[in-house]
């Protein structure tokens, strides 16, 4: 049984981040199901964000003014001594991966540059090109080289391991062998994503199923605010590979099949630079009322930037649109609709990353520590990872100072094991009708079409029932590759299951929250209720399905007000 004194699971920015935080003191260990730098991280593009005021129409930004954007952009529900941690650490954090090496793009004067992006009082995105997530991916895995971070690439973990309300381990399964593998830990911080995939039209990479969400909800860590789910104004039609925002940061125009700047309509001060609720419900109007082209998209313009401003800051969309559309932005707008981007949810954690089980922690876009609210501003999540993944890491270097009890929880470890390897066996020998893949297509667009950019109480309950369908379904799945070394039909299989209770848990936690805020936008209730629901949802798991419940949004310094843009 292999022994670290921490286990990081996810190899993204936040779990990077993570470990070369409690690598300077602790034995630390990354699990990963790909290579650090295939991580979904890399798919980043736009930029992270800063009150650093390097852009000249931004030399008068704050923190107090980041922030309250950032409490403005999520309609009230982040809360708001989180949002101003976050805030208050942005530019150390930014400057720290700077001196690692992050090779931002620079103003003339040899500053970071800054690009405005969506939601935000002034240009504060810095950004390195158009590929910012890959290059503070790859400086985080260098740095975590240095420090000689052991990591095991091609784990997928299936569970964490608790005892007497503290965690002791993880098993994992090694996709190469097909054995599954016992790892004791006396931390263990999960950097493991969101659950994108759960949609179809999802920006997000193949492996983003929220499998360590649903891990910690099963072993009783509270999800919050699952119901929030963020749509991308711009995912390529066809294949919904994100259109960065820096698209629009850097002046590109949204138009409609009438030659229109149709955002003018629904938030004229900002334009194309509204939060993205807002723009992807606009532009998903245009097309449901029939200004779209071809019924599925409306153009992205970049043609009056110009080649030099394309080939300079956009080159990656440039490659992008060539390789995936047949269209060169240069010459030809790009086809676009929104598509499922971002959870605001996730394992409900404390401001350190620490959740109701001794030594678990959770940061990135699989952990909610309420500072997106209902509505992420882009260029704050990178900002999340390297933020709550470096405080993570910190707390669980002064918690482990008090640890007394180490490698602890050899038996439990072996149980959990043993179960793990029978759930297989009883998995592996289902011989019934049903084809998984099949179920997770049907998953995927009941999630789009009923739980999507505009819901109702009638389209999320038919939602629900397919969901609870499903479920019954899979108990008759069958697994058609019985071998044991890289069985990703049994894989798929497995992680199926956990996509389905956290559908179910989106589903209802939508369904009860009877108003629209931010992402979640009801035609039947179309008005922001702050006396009912300027809460968070609160699920937790149970055998008959998801239980849910509230808590308080803490609101001391801004109250709620109408948002406009």
């Amino acid at each position: 049984m292999k022994y670290h004194e921490v286990i990081v699971v996810g190899a993204g920015l936040a779990g990077l981040r993570a470990a070369v935080e409690t690598a300077t003191d602790l034995d630390t260990a990354i699990l990963t199901q790909v290579p650090p730098v295939r991580s979904h991280s890399g798919a980043a593009q736009g930029g992270v964000n800063a009150p650093m005021g390097n852009n000249p129409a931004g030399k008068d930004d704050s923190v107090e003014k980041h922030s309250y954007d950032t409490i403005k952009g999520s309609d009230f529900l982040a809360d708001q001594d989180s949002v101003e941690l976050m805030i208050g650490e942005a530019t150390p954090c930014i400057y720290e991966m700077e001196h690692w090496g992050c090779p931002f793009s620079r103003t003339p004067e040899g500053k970071i540059a800054q690009r405005p992006f969506g939601g935000a009082g002034f240009p504060r995105t810095c950004f390195a090109s158009d590929k910012t997530g890959l290059y503070m991916l790859h400086t985080l895995w260098e740095r975590s080289v240095a420090l000689n971070v052991k990591t095991y690439e091609e784990r997928f973990v299936t569970d964490i391991v608790v005892e007497n309300g503290n965690v002791v381990g993880v098993i994992a399964l090694n996709i190469v062998t097909g054995d599954f593998e016992p790892y004791m830990a006396d931390t263990v911080i999960f950097g493991t994503g969101g659950p994108g995939q759960v949609y179809g039209r999802s920006t997000n990479a193949l492996i983003s199923t929220g499998s360590g969400a649903y891990i910690a909800y099963k072993r009783g860590v509270p999800l919050k605010d699952m119901e929030f789910i963020q749509f991308h104004p711009t995912s390529l039609f066809g294949t919904n590979i994100l259109m960065t925002e820096g698209a629009r940061g850097e002046g590109g125009y949204l138009i409609n099949n009438l030659g229109e700047r149709f955002m003018s309509k629904y938030a004229p001060k900002a334009m194309e630079l509204g939060p993205r609720d807002i723009v992807s419900r606009s532009i998903q109007t245009e097309i449901n009322e029939g200004r779209g082209f071809e019924g599925g998209y409306v153009h992205l313009d970049l043609r009056h930037l110009g080649r030099e401003k394309i080939l300079d800051r956009l080159p990656g969309i440039r490659d992008i649109a060539i390789n995936f559309a047949g269209v060169d932005p240069i010459d030809k707008p790009i086809p676009i609709q929104p598509g499922q981007h971002y959870a605001m949810g996730g394992i409900s954690t404390d401001k350190n990353g620490a959740t109701n089980i001794k030594g678990f922690y959770a940061a990135g876009e699989c952990a909610c520590v309420s500072v997106h609210g209902a509505n992420r501003l882009g260029g704050n999540s990178l900002l999340d990872t390297v933020v709550f993944g470096k405080l993570s890491g910190k707390h669980v270097k002064e918690f482990m100072k008090t640890k007394k009890d180490r490698r602890q929880g050899e038996g439990m470890i072996m149980k959990t094991l043993e179960e793990q390897e029978k759930n297989r066996e009883n998995l592996l020998i289902k011989s019934g009708t049903e084809n998984h893949a099949a179920i997770r297509d049907e998953m995927k667009q009941t999630m789009i079409e009923k739980v999507g950019i505009f819901r109702t109480g009638a389209q999320m309950k038919e939602a629900l029932d397919k969901i609870l369908e499903l479920k019954k379904r899979y108990e008759s799945i069958r697994v058609m590759y019985k071998g044991r070394k890289y069985n990703m039909d049994y894989l798929r299989a497995y992680e199926l299951w956990g996509m389905l209770e956290l559908a179910h848990v989106i589903t209802l936690g939508a369904i009860k929250r009877e108003e629209s805020r931010g992402s979640h936008s009801r035609t039947d209730f179309p008005k922001r209720d702050d006396a009912k629901f300027l809460r968070h949802t609160m699920a937790t798991w149970t055998p008959d399905g998801p239980k849910i419940g509230y808590s308080d949004v803490n609101v001391y310094k801004y109250p709620p007000v109408e948002r406009k843009y």
